[in-house]
């Protein structure tokens, strides 16, 4: 996992596992394009539109996806939609299945931070427990898979939770707003319309050719 600073108090969260599986669809395109080239020259190049396809979903669903926390709120870049929750729109923060921010007006999951799931404590160390935001904490100081540390779920959660909870000890979020704060969602046609488009084309080169 990892969680990078930038400019404008901005923090992005992304998994490191994502990328190796985004690496390994461009490896597995560049490899079967470079193979194609090799035996049918030019002329093979319709034929390599599925692994085009393949090369582009692996930017899409691993690379793109992020969790961007910011004074102003969090932002959820996932695949196919960008969903921005302002602090004050934000009632809780969950991780069963994936960071999930809760809001009034719906549920809006991170693509990037996925929970590991009922095995995820397996690996889980005493310091991971330790030191959390208390909306990581359940009944008995009990923590959930989903909220160590050492999780993807776990380490954006603790972004998200941290700098909540230093903004409401500085004043800087006004209560009671939720209901009223709307949170901005908006679909990337572009990817969508790009995913159809490659989708037919790689049907067409499996079928056609």
């Amino acid at each position: 996992m990892s969680r990078e600073s930038h400019a404008g108090n901005a923090e992005i969260f992304t998994a490191r596992s994502s990328r190796v599986f985004a690496g390994i669809c461009w490896a597995t395109a560049a490899i079967g394009v470079g193979v194609t080239l090799a035996s049918a020259g030019p002329a093979g190049l319709p034929g390599t539109a599925p692994l085009l396809f393949i090369a582009y979903m692996g930017w899409l669903l691993f690379w793109r996806p992020a969790v961007v926390v910011r004074d102003s709120g969090v932002t959820l870049e996932n695949p196919y939609r960008t969903i921005t929750v302002p602090w004050e729109a934000l009632a809780t923060v969950d991780t069963r299945y994936a960071l999930t921010l809760v809001t009034p007006r719906g549920k809006y999951a991170a693509w990037a931070a996925p929970a590991p799931g009922i095995w995820g404590g397996r690996n889980a160390r005493p310091e991971h427990l330790k030191g959390l935001p208390g909306g990581s904490y359940g009944p008995g100081q009990s923590v959930r898979p989903g909220d160590l540390r050492n999780t993807d779920s776990g380490a954006a959660a603790l972004m998200v939770r941290s700098r909540w909870e230093q903004l409401v000890e500085t004043g800087r979020i006004e209560a009671g707003r939720a209901a009223e704060t709307p949170v901005a969602v908006a679909f990337a046609w572009q990817h969508i319309a790009l995913t159809v488009a490659l989708a037919a084309a790689g049907c067409w080169a499996v079928f056609a050719l």
